[in-house]
C-alpha cells in the first residue's frame, strides 16, 4: 500500500510516494515468516519451541487455584485523576482555572487534592512524571490559567480567549496554543507511556519475584513480576475485553483512532496477553519480545495520530482558526511524546526529536501550510 505525501516547497507541491510498512514476522526462521513483512511484530513462531502456556483471550488471569492474580487500581486511580483534572482546564472557557488547583490534583496535595478529587486516593500524577519535564506542565498549568482570565474574549494573534467551531469551544493563549492539550495529552506521555515503557518494562520491575506470590493472605496472590507487568497494561487505559470495547479517552482512544492504518489494536492487546502469559509460564524471552513490540507499537501511535492531526491543520488553514489551533496543539503534544519512547528503541533519537520539535513555531498563529508539511515530512521519513 502507498501513499501521496504532499510537500510544499518554494510555492509548488512536491508529490512522492511513501509506502506503509507492512507488518509481520521478519524472522526467516520462523513457522510464520513473511517475505513482504518490513516491520517486525512479535508474532514469530518456531516449530521447536512447543508451546508451554495458554493465552487467554481478555487480559484475565488466575492461579492455579483459581484466585485473581490481576491488580492495577493504582494506574486505574491515575487516570481518573487526570479526568477530573481535565474536567477543571475545560471550564476554562466559561470561567477562570486556579492554577493552585491544578497543581494540588498533580500532586494529590492531601491525599484528595486539597479537595479538587471527588475520591480519596494515595497515588499522585507528579511521583510518576517524567521528572524533568514535571515544572513544564506546571507552567502550562500557569498558562491555562492566565488565558481563562480572557474567556469572554475572541482568540487573536497576541491576545488570549476563546474561539468557538461547531459546538465546540477551545481556550488558547496569546500565542495560539491551547494549554488544555498540552496537559492532558502531555500527561499521557511523561506519566503513562514512560511510566509503562521505561519503567515497568524495565529490568528494575521485570527482573523481580516470579516464584512467590506477594501476600496470599491478603488477597494478593499475584507475583511481583506479574504486578508489574498489570501496571504497565493499566496505563495503557483500555478494558480487559479490549479491543472488542473502545475506551473514550486516553491511549486506548488514539490506538483505535491509527487501527485502520496500523492494527494496533489487535498488536497491542495480543502482546500484552502473550506477555503476560509468558510470565506466568516463566517464559521470558516471549515476554522480551513482547515488550519489544509494545514499544515499538506505542511509539507508532503517538508518532501517527501527530501526523493525523498535522493534517487536520492543513484542511482547516486559513478557513476555522478554532479548529486549526486546536488540532496543531494536539498534533504538537503527539510529536512531543515520542519524547517518553525508550531511547534502546526510538526510531527517532533525541537530537532528531528536538530538530523536529524547533519546527514548530512558538506562536501558533505564524505557522505556515509550509511549516506544517515540514514537520510532517519528517515524522514520515522515522514512520
Amino acid at each position: 500500500m502507498k501513499k501521496l505525501l504532499y510537500i510544499v516547497i518554494s510555492g509548488g507541491l512536491l508529490f512522492t510516494a511513501v509506502s506503509c510498512k507492512k507488518k509481520g514476522c521478519t524472522d526467516p526462521g520462523a513457522t510464520n515468516y513473511s517475505e513482504k513483512a518490513k516491520k517486525d511484530d512479535g508474532s514469530c513462531t518456531y516449530e521447536d519451541e512447543a508451546p508451554s502456556y495458554s493465552i487467554p483471550s481478555t487480559y484475565a488471569f488466575l492461579d492455579a487455584n483459581g484466585n485473581n492474580t490481576v491488580d492495577y487500581s493504582g494506574q486505574t486511580e491515575r487516570l481518573n485523576q487526570l479526568r477530573e483534572m481535565v474536567i477543571l482546564m475545560k471550564s476554562g472557557t466559561s470561567s477562570v482555572v486556579d492554577a493552585q488547583a491544578l497543581k494540588d490534583m498533580f500532586a494529590n496535595t492531601g491525599g484528595n487534592g486539597n479537595g479538587n478529587f471527588s475520591f480519596s486516593s494515595t497515588k499522585q500524577l507528579k511521583d510518576k512524571c517524567f521528572s524533568l519535564d514535571q515544572a513544564m506542565f506546571e507552567s502550562w498549568m500557569d498558562d491555562i490559567s492566565l488565558a481563562s482570565q480572557d474567556y469572554a474574549i475572541s482568540a487573536s494573534n497576541g491576545q488570549a480567549g476563546t474561539l468557538t467551531t461547531g459546538t465546540s469551544t477551545y481556550l488558547f493563549d496569546a500565542n495560539g496554543r491551547e494549554p488544555l492539550q498540552f496537559i492532558e495529552k502531555g500527561l499521557m506521555g511523561a506519566v503513562f507511556m514512560y511510566q509503562a515503557l521505561n519503567v515497568y518494562f524495565g529490568p528494575g520491575k521485570m527482573d523481580v519475584d516470579n516464584t512467590t506470590a506477594v501476600d496470599p493472605s491478603n488477597g494478593l496472590y499475584y507475583t511481583t513480576m506479574q504486578h508489574h507487568w498489570d501496571e504497565a497494561f493499566g496505563y495503557f487505559g483500555v478494558d480487559v475485553s479490549f479491543p472488542s470495547i473502545i475506551p473514550n479517552d486516553f491511549w486506548g482512544k488514539y490506538c483505535n483512532s491509527q487501527n485502520s492504518l496500523l492494527n494496533c489494536n489487535a498488536d497491542m492487546m495480543n502482546n500484552f496477553l502473550k506477555g503476560r502469559a509468558a510470565i506466568g509460564a516463566s517464559v521470558y524471552a516471549d515476554r522480551d519480545a513482547a515488550i519489544e513490540a509494545i514499544r515499538l507499537e506505542w511509539e507508532d501511535i503517538t508518532a501517527n495520530q501527530a501526523i493525523s492531526y498535522l493534517d487536520q491543520a492543513i484542511s482547516s488553514f486559513g478557513s476555522d482558526d478554532a479548529k486549526f489551533l486546536h488540532v496543531l496543539a494536539e498534533a504538537y503534544i503527539f510529536a512531543w511524546n515520542i519524547r517518553y519512547a525508550p531511547v534502546e528503541t526510538r526510531r527517532m533519537n533525541p537530537t532528531e526529536h528536538a530538530a523536529l520539535m524547533n519546527l514548530f513555531k512558538a506562536n501558533f498563529w505564524d505557522m505556515t501550510i509550509q511549516d506544517i508539511n515540514g514537520i510532517k515530512a519528517q515524522l514520515q521519513a522515522k514512520y
